[in-house]
């Protein structure tokens, strides 16, 4: 499976092909905290040089991805959706609590890192090429207004590159700004995406 990097001040990310999800392992004085993670060899013997492992955290309640596995196998805790994480320098914010979506971000006061699993990402499908980062489409009519009021200097996502330097927290205000009036757009894109995906499937089964 392709993968590209993005090597942090303060640990790795990792992204892999399909979907463009993205993986990030953060260092911090009381360990490594893999969040998200895609179960892949190359990345996580990379992350093993960053420290030893605090814990797996899974920011989005349909991000399972290889969360318990990871962390079964490193033996520490599995956080899903979390309130706190204790025992580690990160604030939580409550992004989304629906039925079908429970979503938590994180923020690192002292590094200026806010992580975001899906409310924003910076792929085609969320920014719809008018800026680096923007809203998840089925949520641009009600944007995540707990992201308003931060400064970060790193953005990480669940899809897509991280966003860094100082105007980081003005380009998620803008996003969030402008999130309602580019939602008709958003959902036809996202639309026509899960068609072809449907598409692509049926298309290899058939081959099967």
């Amino acid at each position: 499976m392709p993968l590209a990097y993005e090597e942090l001040p303060f640990g790795l990310s990792w992204i892999a092909e399909p979907l463009t999800r993205t993986s990030h392992a953060v260092a911090t004085a009381e360990g490594v905290w893999l969040i998200d993670p895609v179960d892949e060899p190359e990345a996580l013997e990379r992350v093993a040089g960053l420290g030893t492992p605090a814990g797996v955290l899974q920011l989005l309640d349909r991000h399972k991805r290889d969360c318990a596995a990871i962390a079964a196998r490193l033996g520490v805790t599995h956080l899903e959706v979390p309130d706190a994480v204790p025992g580690s320098p990160f604030e939580v914010i409550e992004l989304v609590r629906w039925p079908g979506w429970r979503e938590s971000a994180l923020w690192w006061p002292e590094e200026r890192v806010l992580v975001v699993a899906e409310a924003l990402g910076t792929t085609e499908h969320f920014t719809l090429g008018k800026g680096p980062v923007g809203v998840h489409p089925l949520l641009r009519l009600f944007p995540p207004g707990a992201l308003r009021g931060y400064a970060p200097e790193h953005l990480l996502v669940g899809h897509g590159p991280g966003v860094h330097g100082p105007q980081t927290g003005a380009r998620i205000q803008q996003a969030l700004e402008s999130a309602r009036r580019g939602a008709p757009e958003a959902l036809v894109r996202l639309g026509a995406m899960l068609v072809g995906q449907a598409t692509r499937r049926a298309t290899r089964s058939r081959a099967r």
